[in-house]
């Protein structure tokens, strides 16, 4: 049955590989382990690494119980608190080097989301009032410092002047604004409202869901558009597979935590969607989700969190639909993870990526500033949580 199968991965070989980075010495987790596998003690530490493992041992202690996770949930937040926000100018930095100075004090809203994220959740499983005033301190940035007539900026120098979106603009385009930005202020507002029942942070959080139906749905297609100017102007014809996915279930968390029913009954649909769209033009014959489409090319590389998202996506629209088609295609993922994305050599955790014919990306780690617990870790924690079980 797949709940006691990602139990399993979950317990005796996610968390072991997390826990076995943490720096005993220098504080954090080590911020880099290449495909050989080897540890590289020295290497700089990402802010967003260190939030989503913060998210993440939150999220085991809250649901799990058990009390080593709790002292692991602490030691990220100590580093968190002590090296990654700036409490002079407001926000987070980008990247500290192995020994907790800034290395690169850029500011993101998606970073700064990341950390509200990261310590509602961590408030949530410990009922530490120090991480959620941090978390509502640095949401007041996000408000304070970011937002224009359209939505918000992203990118910023250390003082709040704009800078080049570099860090979240692909495929050759220059993005002002994303699409995964709002995806991931949605998500942060939704577990800083579970925290504080903020009239003004519900407020924000619908906010952020307007945008998504008015300016990123594409109602033509069924699919949300990624890359925008300024003014929220599509730029670039990207569809990213796995972002519809995830969003087709996060959109559906955040109003259902706002307790609206007409949002939600709309989003319910929307979302449905989503996923039907996902599951009618991606998934690959062996159980796979595709990565993205760039204009008429659709790139089938293999991306660890895309197969995650995709079992969470699908077993949440089951949930709403009733369709067991999406309780099959939950299951054909899984069982390609099982069979291809999860690395079964000692030291090992997932794959970063593979290639169509399933060979794995040597030149890709299995730890650094992107690659975390955060949704494999998720996919296991939100499949116990839903209890929805089924034989794979």
């Amino acid at each position: 049955m797949i709940i006691s199968q990602v139990r399993k991965e979950l317990t005796e070989h996610i968390i072991p590989y997390w826990k076995a980075l943490k720096d005993e010495e220098l504080g954090g987790f080590y911020g880099y382990k290449g495909f050989d596998l080897v540890v590289d003690k020295k290497a700089d530490k990402g802010v967003i690494l260190h939030s989503r493992i913060l998210w993440f041992f939150s999220t085991c202690y809250e649901v799990l119980g058990d009390e080593e996770y709790r002292a692991l949930a602490d030691h990220a937040y100590e580093y968190v608190k002590n090296h990654c926000i700036d409490y002079d100018l407001g926000g987070v930095y980008w990247m500290t080097t192995y020994d907790g100075r800034v290395k690169d004090d850029m500011k993101h809203t998606y970073n700064i989301a990341f950390a509200v994220y990261a310590l509602s959740a961590y408030y949530n499983a410990t009922g530490c009032d120090e991480a959620l005033h941090l978390a509502e301190r640095l949401f007041d940035d996000i408000e304070n410092k970011t937002p224009d007539e359209y939505g918000c900026r992203e990118a910023f120098t250390r003082d709040w002047k704009i800078a080049d979106n570099d860090a979240l603009s692909e495929n050759g385009l220059q993005a002002q604004k994303t699409m995964n930005s709002v995806l991931h202020l949605i998500e942060a507002y939704t577990e800083l409202y579970r925290a504080n029942r903020s009239e003004r942070v519900a407020d924000r959080l619908k906010y952020q869901l307007n945008i998504v139906e008015d300016k990123i749905y594409d109602y033509d297609n069924d699919a949300l558009k990624v890359f925008f100017d300024e003014k929220f102007d599509v730029i670039g014809d990207i569809h990213s597979y796995g972002h519809d996915i995830e969003a087709s279930w996060l959109t559906d968390r955040a109003v259902e935590m706002l307790g609206d029913d007409v949002l939600t009954k709309r989003f319910n649909a929307l979302d449905l969607r989503l996923a039907e769209n996902i599951a009618n033009i991606a998934v690959d014959e062996n159980g796979a989700l595709n990565n993205e489409r760039e204009n008429d090319k659709i790139n089938k590389t293999r991306v660890w969190w895309v197969q995650a998202e995709g079992v969470v996506g699908f077993i949440n629209a089951y949930q709403h639909s009733g369709d067991e088609r999406f309780l099959d295609l939950a299951a054909g993922i899984w069982s390609y993870i099982k069979s291809n994305v999860i690395d079964n050599r000692e030291g090992g955790e997932w794959y970063s990526e593979l290639s169509s014919d399933d060979k794995p990306h040597d030149y890709k780690e299995e730890t650094g500033p992107w690659k975390c617990p955060y949704h494999n870790g998720r996919m296991c924690l939100e499949l116990i949580k839903r209890g929805i079980d089924f034989d794979v």
